[in-house]
């Protein structure tokens, strides 16, 4: 249990495992394929500025991005690929961030920091915890264990070996939050990843409770968050630091094990 005792760790174990799960296939298309047409990408010509939307110009510098599987990917060592994904998934999250309609209804109906911002942390430390060797298949337990570490300030061990029904049951979720993206030939498609972002978010939002203790940015993003016209920028920068502080408390963690 928390010392609060408001929510059991049983019940962060509940929503950690499919949702490690879940990560598989978005994580797969962020690193593997080309979901954003980036490689044949041609940067808009200056003086045009002016007319590139705000999806366009995130393009662009995601367009600017090492893609694993180069020789410059396998000359790098583990921090450097770890720090290869805060921008490849902080560039991502902004991109679903700034286009709502990839998140459906669920866009409507979520608060956009602290949704994509969290499914955002989530992706990052299990990326990072592949690249450390440990794999989403045989090392869900200590992952699961990471996340509640660094999202929810949680010391927990996962407990007992789930039985084929408990199992299917976390597929079955794992599933739902995947959605499109993690049918057999699927096509990691912009939209289809960024829709199983916002469902990732919304499975940690269900313990909304503990999401204040996932890393933050500085007092005065949260500062600049609060005015009007400049407070999405606040709130960008806030996300963007708090996705460096989860990077860095996981590796120190792992760093440990």
């Amino acid at each position: 249990m928390s010392d609060d005792g408001a929510i059991p760790d049983s019940v962060i174990v509940g929503v950690l495992r499919p949702f490690v799960r879940a990560t598989r296939p978005v994580l797969a298309g962020l690193r593997e394929s080309d979901p954003f047409g980036l490689r044949g990408r041609v940067h808009s010509a200056p003086g045009a500025e002016e007319e590139r939307s705000l999806k366009d110009r995130i393009l662009d510098t995601l367009a600017s991005v090492e893609v694993p599987g180069t020789a410059a990917w396998s000359a790098m060592d583990v921090h450097a690929r770890s720090h290869w994904w805060i921008y490849r998934v902080g560039r991502f999250t902004t991109l679903v961030a700034a286009i709502p309609g990839l998140g459906g209804a669920l866009a409507r109906t979520l608060p956009v920091s602290a949704t994509v911002g969290a499914a955002g942390q989530g992706l990052l430390i299990v990326a990072i915890a592949g690249e450390h060797g440990i794999d989403s298949r045989d090392g869900e337990d200590r992952i699961v264990e990471l996340l509640a570490s660094v999202l929810f300030g949680r010391e927990l061990t996962p407990t007992g070996t789930l039985d084929a029904a408990e199992d299917a049951a976390v597929d079955r979720r794992a599933d739902e939050l995947t959605g499109e993206l993690g049918e057999k030939d699927a096509v990691p498609t912009v939209a289809r990843i960024g829709s199983a972002v916002w469902r990732l978010g919304r499975a940690l939002y269900s313990v909304e409770d503990e999401l204040d203790k996932r890393p933050h940015g500085r007092f005065y993003h949260e500062a600049i968050g609060m005015l009007p016209v400049v407070g999405v920028v606040g709130k960008y920068l806030g996300e963007w630091s708090g996705l460096k502080r989860a990077a860095k408390a996981a590796e120190k963690r792992l760093a440990r094990a």
